[in-house]
C-alpha cells in the first residue's frame, strides 16, 4: 500500500481539494483507496458528503482510544473509504502529550490495513503539530500542493526541514514524492517565475542526501476553476458535480500521473517552463532544509482549497465577455440588423440601438451554464501579476 501524506502548513493551498478529488479519480481507475481526514475542521469529510456531527466513530477515536481503522471507515464511493474527522480531534494533541510513542500512534494503526488498500491519502491540518508528525511518520511519500505565489514559497523551506527531521528520527523511508501546482494561472508572469524557481531548486537537489532529492514536479497543473470551489458545498467530488470541467480533467490527469500511466492528451499536461540545471534558485528558496546544494522552495493556494478568488476573477469578466459588433454573448447568434431597420421603417420611429447597449445586452449569459463557462474560462485577477514586483532575487534586488 502506498501511503501518501498531502501536507502544507500554509492553509488554503489545495490540500483537501486534492485529497478528495485525487482519491475519487484513483478509485475510478480501479485502485482501492483509503482517505484519512486528520484536520479537526473536517473539511475532507464535508467535501465528500459526510456530516461530522452525524458520525460517532472518527479518527479521534483511532488515535486516542486505539479504535481499529476499519471500524471508523465509511464507504463514500466504489472502492473508496473515508475515516472522517471531528472537532474533538483538536484536543488529541493534548491528550496524547503523555503517551509514550505518541508520534507513531497512527503508523501502528495503519500497519493493520496494509493488505486492504492500494493507496492511502492523508489530508493533514495546516500546521506542523503532532497530527502532522503522525502523518509523516506513517507515510512513505509526501505530496506538497502549492499555489504559484511568493508567500507560498516562503513556508516551503520550513516544511522541508520538518520532513528532513522526521526522516532522520522517525521514518527513514520518508521522501517527498512530488510537488503539485494548484490554482494555476498560465497567463501570469508570476506563475511562470515560481514554476521556474521550483524546477531549478528540485534540479539542484538531485543526488543530494535529502528526502526531496528524487521529488518530481507534477506535469499536471490544477487550473483555477470555479466548480472546484463550489463542489464541497454540495458534498460531491468534481467528477460528480462537474465531470466535464477543467477541474475534473486536471485531477484525472494527476491520478494517471501518480499511477505512472499515460495521462489524457491536452496542453495542460505539458510543462510550462524548461528546467535549467545548474543554476541558482530564487532567494525565496534560500532557507531550504539543510543538506541540499541549492535554495528551498515554497507553496500556497486559495481559501477553501480551490477557490473564492475564482469567483471574484469570474465576476470581473463581464466586460471581457462582450462580443464583437453583430454577435450575441455566446458568439453564435448574430444580431439581425436588417430586421431592426425594417421594423424602424414600418413603425416610422427611430429604433436605433446604441452599439454599447447592444454589446451589454449580448454579453449577458443566457443561463447558468453560460455563467459557469464564462467563469471557468475567465482570465485570472491581473493583480497577481503585479505581485512579482516584490519578489527578492538572488542578488537581493526586488524586481521581475
Amino acid at each position: 500500500m502506498r501511503r501518501i501524506a498531502v501536507i502544507n502548513q500554509k492553509g488554503g493551498v489545495g490540500k483537501t481539494t486534492t485529497v478528495a478529488n485525487l482519491g475519487v479519480a484513483l478509485a475510478r481507475m480501479g485502485q482501492r483507496v483509503l482517505l484519512l481526514d486528520l484536520d479537526p475542521q473536517a473539511h475532507l469529510s464535508l467535501h465528500l458528503g459526510v456530516e461530522p456531527a452525524e458520525v460517532n466513530l472518527t479518527v479521534y477515536q483511532v488515535l486516542t482510544e486505539l479504535l481499529p481503522i476499519e471500524q471508523a471507515c465509511i464507504r463514500v464511493d466504489e472502492r473508496l473509504d473515508l475515516v472522517p474527522s471531528h472537532i474533538d480531534l483538536a484536543a488529541a494533541e493534548m491528550e496524547l502529550a503523555s503517551v509514550v510513542g505518541r508520534e507513531v500512534v497512527l503508523r501502528d494503526q495503519i500497519a493493520e490495513q496494509q493488505d486492504r488498500y492500494d493507496i492511502l491519502l492523508m489530508d493533514c491540518p495546516p500546521s506542523l503539530g503532532l497530527l502532522t508528525i503522525n502523518a509523516l511518520a506513517a507515510a512513505d511519500e509526501v505530496f506538497i500542493p502549492l499555489q504559484p505565489h511568493f508567500l507560498g514559497l516562503q513556508g516551503l523551506s520550513k516544511l522541508l526541514q520538518t520532513v528532513s527531521l522526521v526522516a532522520q528520527r522517525l521514518n527513514r523511508g520518508l521522501r517527498v514524492g512530488g510537488i503539485l501546482m494548484c490554482l494555476y494561472e498560465s497567463n501570469t508572469r508570476l506563475s511562470a517565475e515560481v514554476v521556474d524557481d521550483i524546477e531549478r531548486f528540485l534540479e539542484s537537489a538531485r543526488g543530494q542526501p535529502v528526502p526531496w532529492a528524487e521529488a518530481i514536479f507534477f506535469r499536471t497543473r490544477i487550473r483555477r476553476n470555479i466548480k472546484l470551489a463550489e463542489s464541497p458545498s454540495h458534498g460531491r467530488s468534481i467528477f460528480d458535480y462537474g465531470p466535464k470541467t477543467a477541474g475534473a480533467v486536471d485531477y484525472e490527469a494527476l491520478a494517471a500521473e501518480v499511477l505512472g500511466v499515460e495521462p489524457p492528451s491536452g496542453d495542460n499536461h505539458k510543462r510550462t517552463s524548461p528546467v535549467r540545471p545548474g543554476t541558482e534558485a530564487s532567494a525565496a528558496l534560500s532557507t531550504a532544509a539543510p543538506g541540499a546544494s541549492g535554495d528551498g522552495a515554497e507553496d500556497g493556494s486559495a481559501a477553501s482549497d480551490g477557490g473564492e478568488e475564482g469567483v471574484s476573477a469570474a465576476a470581473g469578466r463581464v466586460d471581457a465577455a462582450a462580443p464583437a459588433d453583430g454577435q450575441a454573448g455566446d458568439g453564435s447568434t448574430p444580431v439581425d440588423g436588417a430586421a431592426m431597420d425594417a421594423a424602424a421603417d414600418g413603425a416610422g420611429a427611430d429604433v436605433e440601438r446604441p452599439v454599447e447597449q447592444t454589446r451589454q445586452d449580448a454579453s449577458v449569459p443566457a443561463d447558468d451554464a453560460g455563467q459557469d463557462e464564462a467563469a471557468e474560462n475567465s482570465e485570472s485577477d491581473q493583480g497577481e501579476a503585479g505581485a512579482c514586483q516584490g519578489m527578492p532575487q538572488a542578488d537581493g534586488r526586488r524586481s521581475c
